[in-house]
């Protein structure tokens, strides 16, 4: 049953086997699901789906394949696009949210509710914005989103006051997804990674150390012995190059939340930041405006940013040939008498620690990317998503 079911999760990456394939058929024989296509997403989630990472492509290929399958509750495109409406989401008053949090308990009569939910989806046939009755925005039934009513069946949009007591349309587990791409949030988990601490200092034992404390207290007896020690400190020096402008111009955003990341976190013993456009040439900037004369020697770094720097190098390598490989191909500024590809060896002699991250990394030896081929036999280059970023710390760390 449902073969094409199977075909369309594949599609979707997840790696469903034949054994799970199997399970699922001898649920359906055994009545597990019964007649419910709801029990029918569970049990096949249950048996299919290996990690919550998954999760969202799996709702994602059941929608796809499950969508012309009738449902009382169903909710279709086109109403959700009455429903989400981005402006909205500010509009609600201060003191309603101030008497909402004083709530304790909210009492709905959550089958009355369902039930008039599945009527007015049969009946409704255009967008409402207000009023008491039809699923809408900004009005006092409970349904819609945006609206007074505490308690009901949110319909799109965001949450706001989180009373709804059933949530239709939403994806909700998108941001578990480890092939999406980071924002600020996510970037400040994935660099707790990237922690080294030293006790190195000639500095003062002014920390307790637990550990060596119940050794000695254990030797003494059980009379009580505190050892203090030198407190450790983070031994993380970062170097963060970042590819500004152009192609990137779309990833502006995820670059300011990498640069917030980085510099919120406490993380590192030192942490330096510049730009530079497409490739790594004679000059890095200092801000990702990257204009003529703002801007440092690529040499001065090498001299003054000692090998044990850990470096980051994030950009699309979006570039022509000649802008890689060329003396000359440098038209934002100076090439110093070395193509890119020079510059970037110079990088990866210097630096005992380079990982690349793309934001739109080419599958495999790209022929189309000559520039981002060539670069990936150079550094370790990684997508820039969850699982990518967490990859490329493990790479930062190794010791070897």
């Amino acid at each position: 049953m449902f073969v094409s079911f199977f075909d369309t999760l594949k599609a979707k990456g997840l790696k469903v086997t034949l054994s799970e394939w199997l399970t699922l058929q001898e649920a359906l024989d055994k009545g597990l699901c019964g007649s419910s296509m709801t029990q029918f997403y569970y049990v096949a989630r249950m048996i299919l789906v290996k990690s919550e990472t998954d999760f969202d492509k799996f709702d994602m290929a059941f929608e796809e394949h499950f969508k012309g399958i009738y449902s009382d509750d169903a909710v279709t495109d086109r109403m959700l696009r009455w429903l989400d409406k981005e402006d909205m989401n500010d509009m609600l008053h201060e003191q309603e949210v101030q008497w909402l949090n004083q709530i304790e308990e909210i009492k709905v009569d959550k089958e009355d509710v369902e039930d008039k939910f599945k009527q007015r989806l049969k009946d409704q046939d255009s967008e409402h914005n207000g009023g008491s009755f039809w699923i809408g925005t900004m009005g006092k039934t409970s349904f819609g989103n945006t609206g007074g009513n505490v308690g009901g069946v949110r319909v799109g949009g965001k949450t706001g006051f989180q009373s709804a007591f059933a949530v239709v349309g939403a994806r909700k587990y998108r941001d578990f997804r480890d092939d999406r791409t980071l924002d600020n949030r996510q970037f400040q988990l994935a660099f707790r990674r990237l922690r080294q601490f030293s006790t190195k200092l000639d500095i003062p034992k002014t920390e307790l150390d637990l550990d060596e404390t119940i050794d000695q207290t254990c030797n003494n007896g059980g009379c009580l012995q505190i050892v203090m020690g030198k407190p450790r400190k983070n031994a993380v020096k970062l170097l963060l190059l970042m590819d500004s402008g152009g192609t990137m111009i779309p990833y502006s955003s995820l670059m300011n939340d990498l640069f917030q990341a980085v510099h919120k976190s406490n993380h590192y013993k030192d942490v330096k930041a510049y730009y530079f456009h497409n490739c790594i040439y004679s000059k890095l900037y200092k801000t990702p405006e990257c204009e003529n004369g703002d801007w440092i020697d690529t040499e001065w770094m090498f001299r003054n940013l000692d090998k044990d720097y850990k470096v980051i190098i994030v950009g699309d390598a979006a570039m022509a040939p000649e802008e890689l490989y060329s003396e000359t191909g440098n038209y934002r500024g100076p090439n110093g008498g070395l193509s890119g590809y020079e510059w970037l060896k110079l990088v990866k002699r210097h630096y005992k620690k380079v990982v690349w991250l793309n934001p739109k990394m080419a599958p495999g030896r790209a022929p189309w990317r000559e520039a981002e081929t060539a670069i990936k036999e150079m550094f370790p280059m990684y997508k820039l998503t969850v699982d990518g970023l967490n990859k490329a710390m493990v790479t930062l760390m190794v010791n070897k």
